[in-house]
This record gives C-alpha cells, sequence and structure tokens, in this order.
C-alpha cells in the first residue's frame, strides 16, 4: 500500500464520516422543528429542513464551534408558505424563530 491510497482511503473515510455526521444533525434538527411548528400551532411544509449558512463561531466558554442555520417552511392555513430558520452553535440549538404570519 502506498502513501497516495492511505491518503486517498483516508479522505473517503473522512466524506464518510462527514456525511454521517451532518445527516445526524440534520434529523435532530428536522424533530425539533417538527416540535417547535407543533407548540406554535403551525403545520411544517415537506417535512424538510435546508442547511443555509456554514461557519465557525466561538461559543460562551471561548471553545470554537460550527454554527449552522437551517430554514424550512411552514404555513398557518395551507394558502401561504412563510419561513422558519434554526440556528445552531456545535450540537446545541440556541435559537428557533418563525417569520411573522397570520393566524
Amino acid at each position: 500500500m502506498t502513501l497516495g491510497t492511505l491518503f486517498w482511503l483516508f479522505v473517503a473515510g473522512f466524506l464518510v464520516w462527514y456525511w454521517w455526521q451532518a445527516k445526524a444533525i440534520k434529523d435532530s434538527v428536522l424533530q425539533a422543528a417538527h416540535r417547535y411548528c407543533k407548540s406554535m400551532d403551525v403545520l411544517l411544509l415537506d417535512d424538510a429542513v435546508y442547511l443555509r449558512g456554514l461557519w465557525f463561531k466561538r461559543d460562551s466558554q471561548g471553545s470554537l464551534r460550527v454554527w449552522r442555520r437551517f430554514l424550512f417552511d411552514f404555513a398557518t392555513t395551507g394558502e401561504e408558505r412563510y419561513t422558519g430558520r434554526v440556528i445552531m452553535l456545535g450540537r446545541k440549538i440556541v435559537h428557533m424563530e418563525l417569520d411573522p404570519h397570520r393566524f
């Protein structure tokens, strides 16, 4: 086995690990969005959340964490679509909000 082969195996392994972790995080955000929409008496549309931001930021203890912003669509009556947001810092949800909407 050459050094080049080991390098590509490492890269492939890292990509698989990253995909697995990203999927787990997205699934947990989807569950949190479901719970939040239910508590706010709105309907989560498309049963999906979308990653729309990825950055590095420091938490309150000064540790560098991955900052993620997810968006999702919701409706109150089924006629109009609105956008909701979930902000994560590391594996912790730090903020959830819904756009202003009609009841």
